[in-house]
């Protein structure tokens, strides 16, 4: 029987900051799992190195769900995102090891395919609508069939989701917090003639989605919401702060675009009433922020009975560990929706490799025994830890608000 001999926390940043966590076994094998957590990743760092790392030396590593239930009840501080994160990580890389012991994929593991790809979406980003446009059939003519559009306001300096420059988006800052300005009222004056200027361009075949970034009041949500029915979105994402899970029986009320929430959840509580009384119709927590593949197969589950889908986060604050572990959990469940893809910097790419592929609006997590990720530790060295933060909001009076 396999024991675990030794791990450690790798914390690189090819292009931003990731917290990678190896654990090795006595026969040889080693897993991969992702902690990263954006702006607090040396705190997930300390978490796994003081606390859970001395915890796993010894165990058994097929133990998986005994290993994460003792993670989570032996803390007695339960929840919250730096304990999910670690416990994330470490049932990640149980998983790796495990399919790399039987020589299978993980997707084996959990019940096998449900289905032969994973429908992504991108993410278009433009300045000013015309730029906002012509992001949107780039994507298109990638081959994507499902297009998050995300556009500059006007009379506000910065939006969330509009890179400053022409290039990638990266919404952490290096240093500390940035601070941004917000007005609701002309978010929600412009953001219908930009979809109707999308639907105009491009007809009602692509899929689009929108991200309102937790911006909103309720009702705020139902105005927009409605407005936007005529250009039948595939989803309204994070439309308001969801602590107050019932709001959302006030947004149901006013409209019938579907709503996406949740990545930032660590937790089956986090959304229960939002899943148990139909408020939402895509859960949105990833692998990492949702304590791993065997928490998140039980929320699988228990919104499978609800209909509701999934649609996990995959932006570049999740290394390329989560985006793996999430193809191979996509591939496997029935009631899965559509999965977030950010292309991760060229450099990233030099740190860790992978099986998983993109091809024409779809992603395939490979056949590579495990997850099929790994990480190149000299490569890694080159890039260490630079503090870097999301920005803060504040409304034009200086109100803080939510970024």
């Amino acid at each position: 029987m396999a024991k675990i001999k030794s791990a450690k926390v790798i914390v690189c940043s090819p292009g931003r900051n990731f917290v990678t966590l190896k654990i090795m076994t006595d026969e040889g094998v080693y897993g991969l799992g992702d902690a990263t957590l954006n702006g607090r990743e040396k705190a997930v760092s300390s978490y796994l190195e003081e606390h859970v790392i001395p915890c796993l030396i010894g165990r058994d590593p097929s133990q998986i769900e005994d290993i994460w239930q003792y993670l989570y009840k032996g803390a007695y501080w339960r929840r919250g995102p730096v304990t999910m994160s670690a416990i994330a990580a470490v049932d990640m890389a149980l998983w790796d090891i495990k399919g790399k012991m039987l020589n299978t994929p993980v997707y084996n593991l959990l019940g096998g395919k449900s289905r032969d790809k994973i429908m992504v979406y991108a993410h278009a980003n433009g300045k000013d609508l015309s730029d906002t446009v012509e992001e949107v059939g780039r994507h298109l003519e990638m081959g994507y069939k499902a297009v998050r559009a995300q556009s500059g306001i006007p009379g506000i300096d910065k939006t969330y989701g509009v890179p400053k420059d022409k290039g990638r988006y990266e919404p952490a800052e290096k240093g500390l917090p940035k601070e941004d300005q917000w007005s609701t009222e002309k978010y929600l004056n412009y953001l219908p003639t930009l979809f109707k200027t999308l639907r105009d361009e491009f007809g009602d075949e692509p899929h689009l989605l929108h991200d309102c970034h937790h911006r909103l009041t309720p009702i705020e949500a139902g105005r927009l919401g409605k407005e936007v029915e005529p250009y039948h979105l595939f989803w309204l994402e994070d439309c308001t702060p969801a602590e107050l899970q019932e709001s959302f029986k006030l947004i149901r009320q006013h409209t019938t675009t579907p709503l996406a929430v949740g990545e930032v959840f660590n937790s089956i509580w986090d959304m229960q009433e939002l899943i148990s009384s139909q408020l939402i119709d895509y859960i949105r927590t990833s692998i990492v922020r949702g304590g791993g593949i065997s928490h998140m197969k039980k929320i699988a589950n228990f919104a499978e009975i609800y209909h509701v889908r999934t649609g996990f986060h995959g932006a570049t604050d999740l290394s390329p560990v989560t985006m793996a572990s999430a193809l191979h959990f996509d591939l496997s469940i029935n009631n899965f929706g559509i999965q977030e893809h950010m292309p991760h910097h060229e450099i990233t790419e030099e740190v860790f490799s992978r099986s998983y592929t993109f091809e024409d609006g779809f992603m395939y997590p490979g056949d590579a025994p495990g997850l099929g990720v790994d990480i190149n530790e000299d490569e890694a060295a080159k890039y260490p830890y630079e503090r870097a933060y999301l920005p803060v909001n504040r409304k034009e009076d200086g109100t803080m608000f939510n970024w």
